[in-house]
């Protein structure tokens, strides 16, 4: 995704992937209203909504079985389930298809920045110049461990089994037993005819990387159930921890992290790839900017600044919502209260829009709420607003039709609507969607626009 939308910008890229072929397992991944919002924004949801499964957007906080809350405000209100290498694939073809260079079977072994760019090392000798660098590596980032930047939090306590098996015993007699149980870690759900999605609590925590095995998901099984229902043919099989970690910074010069590399946590509530795919959205334009040169000096510097408070919005998140999973007594009181308190429609919402990240508000300074926040995809004069935003570029949406962008045209597209279903007379959007100023003074927008982008031209 980083990658797609630096090249938007006609910034060259060369994505280095250390496994020579893409993965084989077919682990579903989830897609939250703020990502397919993303996507929309770029063109490709048409692309994925044929691959995906829609489910509707409730019950993702601590898996507390609630409808999702009335009215959300999205066009997208729904979770996409997909398989992880579809979407991989996806966006691989769109980004090659605007022009980057996939190298697999490159491993990055070291790196050396200087004042003009970076000197990256490759396992088998290669050496490589960039101006940037994004370690884009996952949790255990070769890049952030290179880079010497910290990476505190709290170690995994626990581990979990997931994966998709087939079992050998019939689907009630299964559903009776982990009904039982009453271990709400322990969950075993028909995904497609004779196959079980099954996540089982783990005995201890292992530092291996690699899969577990049929083996250990089998003892587990018997474990937690007594029985392990007579598991086989399994399609893909993972381990997860509940490590909880943050980068104490995302940037270092012309070294920067995103996704995995910069934050871990435990995957419930489905965020982890959404809060990646949502830190390459904000960097893709930024850093596009300072490559070619009209980036003002503050720019980059907002990437951290906006994305690492997010983050740790959602390791606070998925913290809260682990406990609220235990069975000791003090959690599942607190479950009770706020399975109740979720029957009122606002905190449901707020629990909502914080998984789903439509709730993010980014910190612009003084103003109005919408101020920070993403704008939906209003219905405009020319179809929809996400369709004017493939290019990821600005966008002044302008309903007193008296503005204009000047010199800044070559990076802000300009649509003037009096009809544009938006309580403000006009708002400057930002690549990402994000509303950077609302007004109806020219004066005043020329003075914010060099903010984002830079001097005009």
């Amino acid at each position: 995704m980083l990658a797609a939308e630096l090249r938007l910008h006609d910034v060259r890229v060369l994505v280095l992937e250390k496994e020579t072929e893409p993965v084989s397992f077919v682990r579903i991944v989830g897609l939250h209203v703020r990502t397919i919002e993303l996507l929309a924004m770029r063109g490709l949801l048409e692309r994925v909504l044929p691959h995906g499964r829609r489910r509707p957007a409730g019950g993702f906080f601590a898996a507390i079985p609630k409808p999702p809350p009335r009215s959300l405000d999205s066009a997208y209100a729904y979770l996409l389930g997909i398989p992880q290498p579809v979407i991989v694939a996806l966006l691989e073809e769109h980004a090659i298809g605007l022009g980057v260079e996939v190298r697999r079977g490159c491993a990055v072994a070291g790196f050396a920045q200087d004042d003009d760019g970076v000197t990256v090392s490759l396992a088998g000798g290669e050496r490589l110049r960039s101006r940037y660098l994004v370690g884009c590596d996952g949790g255990r980032s070769t890049v952030r461990k290179l880079l010497g930047v910290g990476f505190p939090g709290e170690p995994a306590r626990t581990e979990t089994l997931m994966g998709e098996l087939a079992m050998g015993v019939p689907q009630e007699e299964i559903a009776a037993k982990v009904a039982a149980i009453g271990d709400r870690r322990l969950s075993i759900q028909p995904f497609g005819e004779g196959v079980y999605r099954v996540v089982v609590p783990a005995a201890g925590v292992s530092d291996r990387a690699e899969p577990p095995t049929l083996a250990d998901f089998r003892q587990e099984l018997r474990t937690v159930a007594g029985t392990d229902f007579g598991a086989h043919s399994p399609r893909w099989l993972s381990r997860f921890g509940d490590a909880t970690r943050l980068a104490d910074r995302y940037r270092v010069g012309r070294v920067l992290l995103a996704g995995d590399a910069a934050h871990i946590h435990p995957p419930i509530g489905g965020q982890g790839l959404n809060l990646g795919v949502q830190d390459a959205f904000n960097l893709g334009w930024k850093l596009a900017a300072a490559v070619r040169g009209w980036a003002p000096d503050t720019l980059l510097d907002t990437y951290e600044a906006e994305r690492r408070p997010v983050a740790a919005d959602v390791l606070d998140n998925t913290r809260a919502q682990t406990e609220l999973l235990s069975d000791a007594p003090g959690p599942r009181a607190v479950r009770r209260l706020l399975t109740e308190l979720m029957d009122f429609d606002e905190v449901n919402r707020h629990l909502i829009e914080k998984i789903t990240g439509i709730g993010i508000r980014y910190d612009l300074g003084e103003g109005p709420d919408l101020l920070g926040r993403r704008l939906g995809d209003l219905d405009v004069k020319q179809g929809h607003l996400y369709g004017l935003l493939h290019r990821g570029r600005g966008l002044l949406l302008d309903r007193t039709e008296r503005l204009t962008v000047g010199g800044w045209s070559d990076r802000v597209d300009y649509l003037g609507d009096p009809t544009a279903a938006l309580d403000a007379p006009s708002v400057l959007l930002r690549p990402d969607g994000h509303v950077a100023w609302i007004g109806d003074d020219q004066g005043d927008l020329d003075d914010h626009l060099p903010r984002w982008f830079g001097l005009q031209r």
